[in-house]
């Protein structure tokens, strides 16, 4: 009987085995006991979906004579894409929802809080003739077991063979820029529309990879998806950090992000100096730079308590432009309401003197310096505003971004400081406000010196030694195409060596952590596109989705036209019928849209995503609670 079953080919016969044997469970017990086919499940193929019940009838699943159905691994082979341009092919579960499936992928792979990452498909690439015979390099972990001690500082099911160690130093230290050729090819976005296009393709988090068309060996990309990193650790996340990092750097290489020419060369410096630190140590083994860890992650995430001050400054202003005076020093403060309009030109003639105070986390302004006790002319409290710099330190251009939560939306404030001090202690005192945080907390004079480094950093040292601006570095993999457009090789690498200069003493932990705080700093960080069309406007707009609030984006010039807080939201829903999301946010303000090129599940999931990342912090487990993220995020579906 044993010979006979192996000539069989199970996985085709057993449909057939089970249709014709509903009421018969020993002949299929018989089969079972051939072969491990414990990871195997029946997928009925018509219906698209997975019969996981194990307890149920395939009467009581719904299932009929003429259904087809296949027995097949839950857990197949993948190929991921990694941020850091690898592919690694690895076994993934087929049959979970997504959710789950990423869980399982970075338990494998290291990666802590998988709840910000997930799936998406790949750009389909145009490939030439020339490029039919070229194969990718997988790294393969297809048969590696999953462990969860640790051997030499990575987890044991690394240290099981050279093979498996390489796959860990590719996944846990940055690799090489690859040739100027590759570059070219990859996809790089042209306009906001392109950008829309991207986020059109994350799979959904609620449904297997099955059902929605992933099949065996197919690829997919890996990405952090949810721009809001809880618990960075750098002891236990080098993984996470290095892959972070490569997705940071081939955003604004790609232009995925905008920044200016100051913040590239930092950003090109800091590469070279990651990639020249990552060929002499490991990022675990590197216990360089680990005493200044502290200070570094608080430059990513300030804690602070404190107790209120009051600053005193004097203001002169004409129409919307405000010059203050703080300890014989100059803010410019220019109100923008929407729709913004910029002034291109700023000057001081004919300008009205005003008296300005920071009190508490609002700046309030006087018509004089005897009127400070009264009723101030208007008071902006910045808490809950979001705080962007605009510099050109080689310009002299030292401005801060407020977006100030308003009934309407957010309104738009400009502060243009006179020089890097004063802009130091203003920028300070309005990242503290936004938190809800006063000039007396102890965490302000932290704040000034890491703004001050920060400047510092992008100053050009003209003490530079001459001997570095001879050394040859590969600028196409250092800056983006609109700079390498701009300037020649020969005019960039003396800029990217001055900058390299200042960060030169940095580890490489240190190093990346200084990229990562750069790359959040930078006004278009976190923010995910997508082209839709409100209820009652006749033109397709675009809608950013970041981790705090809502952006309405005017399509046709790219201005931001109105914006909304999450904390001022009610309630949002979706019709799925017509496929609309309506959101309800405080004071009576109703907003509906369809999506033009996404389907709506994918932002109604990450809005519901954004809010499951804020009750990260309230609990006290480690475990995530997935069936609150299906809540938010699964729709009638999950539900």
């Amino acid at each position: 009987m044993s010979d006979f079953f192996q000539k069989l080919n199970l996985p085709q016969m057993i449909p057939h085995i089970i249709n014709r044997t509903t009421n018969d469970p020993i002949l299929i017990k018989t089969v079972f006991r051939i072969k491990d086919w414990s990871d195997h499940a029946l997928w009925w193929e018509q219906k698209q979906q997975w019969l996981l019940r194990t307890g149920w009838t395939l009467d009581k699943c719904g299932v009929h004579a003429d259904a087809r159905l296949i027995f097949t691994p839950q857990h197949k082979p993948l190929r991921l894409g990694l941020p850091n341009g690898a592919t690694l092919k690895m076994r993934a579960c087929f049959s979970s929802p997504v959710f789950r499936t990423v869980m399982g992928i970075c338990r494998v792979l290291n990666l802590r809080h998988p709840e910000e990452l997930s799936l998406l498909r790949p750009v389909e690439e145009k490939k030439k003739k020339k490029d039919k015979d070229s194969s990718e390099e997988l790294y393969d972990l297809t048969d590696v077991p999953l462990t969860a001690a640790l051997y030499n500082g990575m987890p044991a099911h690394f240290a099981d063979s050279p093979k498996t160690e390489a796959v860990y130093k590719m996944l846990s230290v940055s690799l090489p820029s690859p040739a100027p050729e590759a570059i070219a090819k990859l996809y790089r976005p042209a306009s906001i529309v392109d950008k829309t296009h991207i986020h059109t393709r994350w799979l959904d988090s609620s449904r297997s990879l099955m059902q929605q068309g992933i099949q065996e060996n197919d690829k997919l990309g890996l990405r952090f998806k949810y721009y809001t990193f809880h618990d960075m650790d750098p002891k236990y996340d080098a993984v996470r950090l290095t892959q972070l990092y490569e997705q940071a750097r081939w955003a604004i290489l790609l232009e995925d992000i905008d920044c200016t020419e100051e913040e590239m060369m930092l950003f090109g410096a800091l590469q070279y100096h990651i990639g020249k630190q990552s060929l002499s140590q490991d990022m675990v083994s590197s216990c360089q730079g680990m005493d200044d860890l502290e200070s570094a992650l608080k430059s990513l995430e300030v804690k602070m308590v404190g107790d209120g001050n009051i600053l005193f400054c004097k203001t002169y202003s004409k129409k919307n432009v405000l010059l203050t005076t703080l300890e014989k020093n100059t803010v410019h403060l220019i109100f923008d309401h929407f729709p913004p309009c910029r002034p291109k030109r700023l000057t001081l003639k004919g300008y009205k003197q005003y008296w300005c105070k920071f009190q508490e986390t609002s700046i309030s302004y006087y018509k004089s310096k005897e009127d400070r006790y009264g009723e101030p002319i208007q008071q902006l409290n910045l808490k809950g505003c979001e705080v962007a710099p605009d510099v050109n330190v080689a310009g002299q251009k030292f401005c801060i971004k407020l977006l100030i939560p308003a009934p309407e939306g957010m309104n738009e404030i400009y502060l243009r400081c006179e020089n890097e001090k004063q802009y130091s202690q203003w920028m300070a005192a309005c990242k503290l406000a936004s938190k809800g945080l006063t000039l007396l907390d102890s965490s302000y004079q932290s704040e000034v010196q890491n703004i001050q480094t920060f400047l510092s950093m992008q100053r050009s040292s003209s003490a530079a030694p001459t001997s570095q601006t001879d050394e040859s570095i590969n600028t196409h993999s250092l800056v983006s195409p609109r700079y390498q457009k701009k300037y020649k090789p020969k005019q960039l690498t003396p800029r990217i060596l001055e900058a390299y200069q200042n960060i030169a003493q940095l580890s490489l932990t240190s190093a990346i952590l200084k990229f990562l705080q750069i790359w959040q700093a930078l006004p278009d960080f976190g923010i995910s596109y997508f082209m839709v069309r409100f209820k009652g406007s006749r033109k397709d707009e675009v809608l950013g989705i970041a981790n705090n609030r809502l952006i309405r984006i005017d399509l046709g010039v790219g201005d931001v036209v109105k914006t909304w807080r999450y904390s001022n939201m009610r309630q949002w829903n979706v019709n799925w019928d017509i496929r609309q999301v309506a959101i309800e946010f405080d004071g009576n303000i109703n907003i509906a849209f369809g999506c033009v090129n996404a389907d709506c599940k994918v932002v109604h999931e990450y809005i519901g995503g954004y809010i499951f990342m804020s009750t990260r912090a309230q609990q006290q487990s480690d475990t995530l609670n997935e069936e609150l993220f299906h809540k938010l995020t699964g729709g009638h579906e999950a539900l």
